[in-house]
């Protein structure tokens, strides 16, 4: 395949240790120690009181990173496209599902139904920027992020305009959570952009390969990027800090990875 290229103009970061992209940057170049806390997710003061009170760790995630992301940017989060990725479901919704079913009753609220869906996410974010413009919403199980990824690159490049990526995964309570282990919630969001401008970041390139994915050195690091299909994104990450070039390779397919050129701007 040709390479998918792009401008990463804004970046928001949520997750174990990592509360902002900005703050997250001395952590990735080794400046400051890396340490593991649980995930704090911020209140969705975007949404309105009523759907504020309905929303997920699934919508806070999504919300805190996108709107940083855009906000970083320099742009109006309703005027861009969206793709949105995720390993698997909201994990408390479709336990709390599961738990009524095997109950005597069988009713399930439909404020926890319509919140099962897996574009859920897509619709609150509409709600809370007042996007009205595509979105995609998509899930490859450990390959989630590396399908994201090369969804929005694809849509930027054909339709010649920036996309925003949300990537992101949250844990299953127990008995799930032994069939699906995911350790904590951790999301990613990057502005993506045809053309260069001043807010850009670092161009990257993607294309398929079949050399091994690229491990990282610190040793807490490397088993959250293992634990969590959305922190595969780490390497990427790192190295747009790093503000160096370089060449890093992420894990997606069993036999296919991503490699990617990155050239700081």
């Amino acid at each position: 395949m040709n390479p998918l290229t792009a401008y990463i103009e804004g970046i928001g970061l949520l997750g174990p240790g990592f509360n902002d992209w900005p703050s997250s940057v001395a952590i990735l170049t080794e400046e400051q120690a890396y340490q593991t806390s649980p995930t704090m997710l911020p209140l969705p003061l975007s949404l309105p009181a009523a759907e504020r009170r309905r929303s997920s760790i699934v919508v806070k995630l999504i919300l805190a990173t996108g709107l940083e992301a855009v906000t970083a940017a320099g742009l109006n989060a309703a005027h861009l496209p969206s793709v949105f990725s995720a390993s698997s479901s909201d994990g408390y919704n479709c336990h709390e599902i599961c738990q009524m079913l095997a109950s005597d009753d069988r009713q399930i609220s439909p404020t926890r139904f319509h919140n099962s869906v897996h574009n859920a996410a897509a619709g609150y974010w509409s709600i809370a920027t007042g996007a009205m413009t595509a979105s995609s919403v998509l899930c490859a199980f450990d390959a989630s992020f590396g399908a994201g990824l090369l969804e929005a690159l694809t849509q930027v490049i054909v339709d010649n305009n920036r996309c925003l990526l949300l990537a992101c995964d949250t844990p299953y309570p127990e008995p799930l959570n032994s069939a699906r282990t995911i350790p904590d919630s951790f999301g990613v969001a990057l502005v993506l952009a045809p053309q260069r401008s001043a807010r850009a970041l670092s161009k990257i390139s993607v294309s398929l390969t079949d050399t091994a994915a690229e491990s990282l050195d610190n040793a807490a690091l490397e088993a959250l990027r293992l634990a969590i299909p959305a922190a595969r994104s780490l390497p990427l990450l790192r190295r747009v800090a790093q503000r160096q070039a370089a060449h890093v390779v992420l894990d997606y397919l069993d036999c296919v990875r991503l490699a990617i050129d990155i050239t700081p701007c």
